[in-house]
C-alpha cells in the first residue's frame, strides 16, 4: 500500500512539473519553451538555459513545447538568457535512398557538414508588471535571437517581436 501511495505521489509531481514551476511556486513566472525560425535552415534542436526546446523546428516555422522555462518573480536589469542551438539542411532533398551505400553515405556527410553549433547570452525583456507566459525564442538570419516571454502570440499588434517569418539572410552579415 504505502509503496502504491508513493508511485501516485510521484506520478503526481511528474504531471504537474510543468504547471507550476519553482519560481511560480515562489511568485515567479514560467511555461513552455517555443520558438519561431525566420531563416531558411532548419533548427535541429534548441534550449534556453539549457531547458529543451524539444521540436526540430523547419524553415520559416514555430515550434517547441518543451518544459519548463521558468522566472523569478521580479525583472532585473541586465537579466541573460542562454540560447543553444544547433543549424543544419532544412529538408531531405537529393535523399538517395539505403540502396546504393556509397551515394548514401556521400548525401549524410552533406547533410552533416552542414550542421553548426550556435550559443548566444541574450537580454530578457523588462517583464515586471506584465503576465508571463513561458518563453520564445526567435531565431533570426545572421544566427541573432530574440526572445520575448509575451502572452500574446506572434503577429498579434501587441506582440513585442515584429520581425516577418520570412526573412531573408544578407550576403554578409555584420560582425
Amino acid at each position: 500500500m504505502m509503496l502504491k501511495s508513493c508511485a501516485l505521489w510521484t506520478a503526481f509531481l511528474l504531471l504537474t512539473g510543468c504547471s507550476q514551476s519553482a519560481a511560480e511556486a515562489q511568485g515567479g513566472g514560467g511555461g513552455i519553451i517555443d520558438a519561431i525560425n525566420h531563416t531558411h535552415r532548419a533548427i535541429n534542436h534548441f534550449s534556453i538555459n539549457r531547458q529543451s526546446g524539444l521540436d526540430i523546428i523547419g524553415p520559416y516555422q514555430g515550434g517547441g513545447g518543451g518544459c519548463c522555462f521558468s522566472m523569478p518573480a521580479q525583472w532585473r536589469p541586465g537579466m541573460m538568457v542562454q540560447v543553444d542551438w544547433e543549424t543544419g539542411q532544412g529538408s531531405s532533398a537529393g535523399f538517395p535512398g539505403f540502396a546504393d551505400r556509397e551515394k548514401y553515405e556521400a548525401w549524410r556527410a552533406k547533410i552533416h557538414a552542414q550542421k553548426r553549433q550556435h550559443s548566444k547570452a541574450v537580454p530578457l525583456a523588462d517583464y515586471n508588471g506584465q503576465d508571463t507566459c513561458g518563453i520564445t525564442v526567435h531565431f533570426l538570419p545572421c544566427d541573432e535571437v530574440k526572445v520575448t516571454t509575451s502572452c500574446y502570440t506572434y503577429g498579434s499588434p501587441a506582440y513585442p517581436i515584429k520581425e516577418p517569418l520570412r526573412m531573408t539572410e544578407p550576403t554578409v552579415c555584420p560582425t
